[in-house]
């Protein structure tokens, strides 16, 4: 698989609309909450790397996820020059005030999990805006931030409602904090194809 183009990552935005945002991000607000964990060598909850929560919503919403990621799938393939397999499936996470991941890569050779390795291209897609682009925004901060390889700078991606970014799953990249309110995302995984 190809690495990120000199353009940077897929960028679509407007791939989910304002109400279903909305409403996906009202079925997290109702929802079951767990602390998200990292994966190193075991899945473990590590506050020092990470502060957020996974939701849980019931599956006609993630069916409604599901169909907007999968509309993707060849636009994002075609950007990246590969052949995009199916879905790990999506996770909904919640940022708090406080809340980061660090610097870390979502693809990885575990025994004790192989899905890890399978994944070609991560997916995260933005419930709501920061108000760092949008006055109205629903946190501040929260940033996607990206290492790109060969660039000095890493780039930050501004969280914009229903704006989908893309990117091969072995690029180091983190959650700058989130200053105030919720960063809401959906985030999934193409595996190759």
């Amino acid at each position: 698989m190809k690495t990120v183009p000199p353009a940077g990552p897929f960028v679509a935005p407007g791939v989910m609309d304002g109400a279903t945002c909305r409403l996906v991000r009202a079925s997290m607000d109702a929802g079951t909450r767990e602390v998200a964990e990292v994966f190193a060598g075991d899945i473990e909850v590590r506050e020092a790397v990470r502060r957020a929560h996974s939701l849980e919503v019931p599956e006609a919403i993630l069916d409604i996820v599901g169909r907007v990621l999968d509309a993707q799938r060849d636009a994002i393939g075609a950007y990246y020059g590969c052949t995009l397999g199916e879905r790990e499936g999506a996770g909904l996470l919640r940022y708090d005030a406080g809340g980061f991941y660090r610097r870390h890569v979502d693809r990885a050779d575990a025994a004790s999990w192989l899905g890890a390795a399978r994944r070609a291209i991560t997916v995260v897609l933005f419930l709501a805006s920061s108000r760092d682009v949008d006055p109205t925004g629903a946190c501040l901060g929260g940033h996607l931030r990206l290492h790109l390889g060969g660039v000095d700078a890493p780039m930050d991606i501004a969280p914009r409602e229903g704006t989908l970014v893309a990117f091969p799953a072995a690029t180091p990249h983190e959650v700058t904090p989130v200053l105030d309110g919720q960063r809401d995302t959906i985030v999934d995984w193409f595996y190759d194809g």
